[in-house]
Formats: structure tokens, C-alpha cells, sequence
């Protein structure tokens, strides 16, 4: 069967509104530094008066959907099934996704009534970035949000760990991941966040299944799946449940794990203003680079390029014309 798409994903659609706080301020509204947490409608209403009249950026969001926009906008071909409702800010997402270049199920369906799915980003000056989750409408993606023929059609199926939280979203991340692998695709998914592993651990378990061919997560979510800070350990552990782990570390750059061989490949050197986003920016440059003739480690050193550059500014994702000088330098360098 002829591949259509580079990358197929599923994944929660969120509307991220993103903040510039300090550490005084997150302790005052009670929200876990550099932890993703689940919010209901109460809270949200409850932070959206804290910090009312403070000036927010607003983009598209959730991990596996900044993930396909970096593929696209290197210029891959990518597909994301996802939920929103009826909504402005659902109307929103979807019309992200089509101006980014990205197919997905939004289009020629109806979105159902309710809320769209939102996330408060916390920025402290150190850079790190804390999340507050309403899920609304994602909450409830189901098997229904997937376009079998699409996965069977594409060359890797990526899987957003977050959505161990979400019984129908786990569901439907595992139905797809079947259908992807009976057709030959390549499997991958990303461990998300430390919460997810200590909540919802048994998900990400099933999403790992036998083995994947890629896998992605940073140092502290490896530390905590492994639950040792031995990096040696921890390697050793990954890399018996894919073909290919990469362990980014920040400015330490990351690990391509393969073959038990472990690639260090370095950082780019910049100033990290938010890390918002970098995880997911590394993991769509990278499946970009793979699905495009390049080696792991050649991919590795696009991605960290790509990462580096989206936390050295504020925001989740970077523009066009950002990621097109990104590409052109990673291809100069590469020849």
C-alpha cells in the first residue's frame, strides 16, 4: 500500500493560553511547578481570575498536536485525530491545523456541544513551564476520532502518553496502535509527562505494549519510569521496550538509545526563555528527519536544533518562517 502520510497521531486537542509568572505566584495559586495538572471547570474559573489582566499568548496546543505541526511545517505530510466541540476555540484549533498544513478528523465532521479542551501554561523565569489541564470535549476522544485507512497509509503511528488518562482516549490510542501495526507502520509514543507515569502508569504500559519503534521522554520522566537516577540504569531499562529511545536531557542535549549503543548528541547553544513545547518540537523534528532519509543521529541533531529554538522564545511552537531557517541550516551543516 502507497504511504499518504509521514506521521499519523492521536492526541489531545487544547487551546494553550500561556502566562509569564513567578515562583510566589504559582505557590499561591496552588499549582505544581513544572507538573501538568488536571483541572476541572471550577478551577480553571478560579486561575482564570488570578490572573486576569495579565497580558497571555494563545496557540494550539496539546503534546501530540505540536508534534504534527513540526512535522508539517518542515514540510512532511501528517494527520492528527483528535476532539473539540462546538466552540470558538474549537473552530480555532481546527482552522490551526489547516493553516499549519495538517489533515485530521475535524474536517467534514461535526463537533460535538460542550467546551473545548484548554491549558494554562505557567512561564517562571527560570524557564520552566507548569500546566494547568482542563480536558472539556477531549476528555471523551474515542475510537471514532480514527481514520483507519489513514494509519494504515502512514509511515509511523505516534501515540500522545497523555491520553493514558482518558479510558475511551487510552481505547483509542491501543485500537489504532493495532491497526498501525498489523499494516506494518512504525509505532512510537512519548511518556508525556512525570504525572502521567505516576497516575496513570498501566496506560502508558499498554501503549508500550511489546515494543515500540520509537520512544521519547526526558531525563526525569525516565528517572521516575525507572524509578532510579542511575542514567546508565535507565538506558539499559528504556531501550528494552523500543527499537529506538531518545533521552533528551535540556542543555545536556540528548541520548539516541539503538542497538544497545548509546548517541550523544549536543544541545544547541541558546538562552532558555520557556520550555513549553520542547519535548513535542524535538519529537516532530525528529520523525520528520527519520522519515526523510536521515539517520537516528542525524535526526537527533535536527531535533535538538528545532527545540532549542522553540525554548529559546516564548510559546509553544514556532512560526513559518522560524522553522524553515531552522531547516535550512540543519540542511547546510548536513550537505
Amino acid at each position: 500500500m502507497t504511504t499518504h502520510y509521514d506521521l499519523y497521531a492521536i492526541g489531545n486537542a487544547l487551546v494553550d493560553s500561556e502566562y509569564e509568572v513567578n515562583d510566589a505566584q504559582l505557590e499561591t495559586m496552588g499549582v505544581e511547578k513544572r507538573h501538568m495538572t488536571l483541572i476541572d471547570a471550577e478551577r480553571k474559573a478560579y486561575l482564570t481570575e488570578q490572573v486576569k489582566g495579565q497580558h497571555s499568548r494563545r496557540t494550539g496546543g496539546g503534546s501530540a498536536g505540536n508534534t504534527v505541526v513540526a512535522l508539517a511545517q518542515l514540510g512532511g505530510r501528517a494527520f492528527y485525530s483528535c476532539r473539540v466541540a462546538d466552540d470558538e476555540l474549537g473552530a480555532f484549533y481546527r482552522d490551526d491545523l489547516i493553516a499549519n498544513g495538517v489533515a485530521s478528523n475535524l474536517t467534514n465532521s461535526r463537533s460535538p456541544v460542550g467546551q473545548t479542551g484548554s491549558c494554562m501554561v505557567m512561564v517562571t523565569p527560570d524557564a520552566e513551564r507548569s500546566m494547568s489541564t482542563f480536558l472539556g470535549a477531549t476528555a471523551d476522544i474515542d475510537h471514532t476520532s480514527l481514520h483507519p485507512q489513514d494509519i494504515a497509509r502512514s509511515k509511523v503511528y505516534y501515540m500522545e502518553g497523555y491520553l493514558a488518562a482518558s479510558p475511551t482516549g487510552l481505547d483509542a490510542a491501543l485500537k489504532g496502535r493495532a491497526i498501525a501495526k498489523e499494516a506494518g507502520v512504525a509505532l512510537a509514543a512519548t511518556l508525556s509527562d512525570m504525572s502521567m507515569i505516576n497516575f496513570c502508569r498501566s496506560g502508558l504500559e499498554a501503549m508500550l505494549g511489546d515494543g515500540l519503534d520509537y520512544l521519547f521522554c526526558n531525563e526525569e520522566e525516565a528517572q521516575v519510569w525507572c524509578n532510579s537516577k542511575d542514567l546508565d540504569a535507565n538506558c539499559t531499562k528504556l531501550s528494552a521496550r523500543a527499537r529506538v529511545v531518545c533521552l533528551t536531557r535540556g542543555a545536556k542535549g540528548c541520548l539516541v538509545l539503538e542497538g544497545g549503543q548509546s548517541t550523544a548528541v549536543p544541545a544547541a547553544t541558546v538562552v532558555a526563555m520557556d520550555t513549553n513545547g520542547a519535548g513535542d518540537m524535538f519529537a516532530g523534528a525528529f520523525l520528520y528527519a527519520v522519515t526523510h532519509g536521515y539517520n537516528h543521529a542525524r535526526a537527533a541533531q535536527l531535533a535538538n536544533q528545532a527545540a532549542g529554538q522553540v525554548v529559546s522564545q516564548y510559546g509553544n511552537r514556532l512560526s513559518l518562517a522560524a522553522m524553515a531557517q531552522v531547516k535550512a541550516r540543519f540542511t547546510q551543516q548536513v550537505g
